[in-house]
Order: structure tokens, then C-alpha cells, then sequence
């Protein structure tokens, strides 16, 4: 019963949290507070700010913090498979109906319109991530790592995750992180 209890209590976020973790955190602390009393809300506070401090979407490390702590290993596979299963199954049905009609001119348009899109909503974090970069470490750091990390990623062909891995050594030895 408990680990039916945790697929739901995980699911009902993942269907209503439209907007993604930040938007179902409130529907987690329902769920796991006030209708199972897994945690206090400390507790939860807790959590919340350990999930914010590690990278990766906050509503699946949620899931699994919390799924151990109720239901063990396999606490953890249900509540993060509940997590992410209303996006997965979406996507799969959206790719499907993507890949039956990719050769109807409208599906063709419509990639076509969308692509700019993306082009400025990528753009858009870039300068978020740049900014944010020169108010933590400072603007020199931040282009020293700039521009190294251009130059090891597109005249040598480096490995994106060596390049992200170099930078964190960077951060640790020069920056003191």
C-alpha cells in the first residue's frame, strides 16, 4: 500500500505541475505533508533546499529523497518513475504523432516557424547563464572560461563533459569553489 500511496502521491505533481518542478513543489509538500505525513514541513524545507543545491530537475531528486525515506530502493523507482511518467508518456505520444505526419507540409511549416523560436529562448539562457557567471566570479574568469571553453569545443573537438569537468577543476584551483 505504501509504495501505491507513493505512485500517487508522485504522480499528482507530474500530471498538475504544469511549469515544471518549481510549479509542482507545492503539490509535492501536499501530498508528502499534509496527506501522507511522510515529513514535517522542516522536514520538507529541508529537502527542498538540499534538491535546490544539487543540479538536475528539483522534482525528480524530491522523488527520490523521498521515495527512499518511505519506501526504500524500490521507493525510489516508483516515486520517480511517477515523476516523470505523465511527461514521458506525452512525449512518446507527441513524437508519434510527430513521425506519422513529418511529411505533411504543415508539420514542415511548422518546424520551420519554430526553430527561431529556440534559436532566442537558447540565446536567451546564454546571456542569463553569462550574466549570472560575471556576478559570481567576475567578468575575466568568466571569459577566460569563455573562451577556452569555445576553443576546446570547436578547434580541438573536446568532449562537452571534459570541458564542463575543466571548468570545475578551474573554479576549485583558481576560484577558490
Amino acid at each position: 500500500m505504501v509504495y501505491l500511496n507513493l505512485f500517487v502521491a508522485f504522480l499528482v505533481p507530474g500530471l498538475l505541475g504544469y511549469g515544471g518542478g518549481p510549479a509542482s513543489i507545492p503539490l509535492i509538500q501536499h501530498e508528502v505533508v499534509e496527506n501522507h505525513e511522510w515529513m514535517t514541513t522542516s522536514e520538507f524545507s529541508e529537502v527542498l533546499a538540499i534538491g535546490n543545491s544539487l543540479p538536475g530537475p528539483i522534482a525528480t531528486k524530491m522523488a527520490g529523497y523521498i521515495g527512499f525515506e518511505v519506501g526504500g530502493f524500490f521507493g525510489v523507482f516508483i516515486a520517480m518513475f511517477a515523476t516523470i511518467a505523465p511527461s514521458l508518456l506525452l512525449m512518446i505520444l507527441l513524437v508519434g504523432i510527430l513521425l506519422k505526419y513529418r511529411d505533411s507540409p504543415k508539420v514542415k511549416r511548422l518546424t520551420i516557424y519554430i526553430r527561431p523560436v529556440i534559436i532566442v529562448l537558447l540565446a536567451s539562457l546564454t546571456f542569463q547563464f553569462l550574466n549570472s557567471s560575471v556576478n559570481g566570479i567576475g567578468s575575466w574568469s568568466s571569459g577566460i572560461l569563455l573562451v577556452l571553453s569555445y576553443i576546446l569545443l570547436e578547434k580541438f573537438k573536446v568532449h562537452p563533459a571534459l570541458v564542463i569537468f575543466s571548468s570545475i577543476v578551474y573554479g576549485a584551483v583558481f576560484l577558490g569553489g
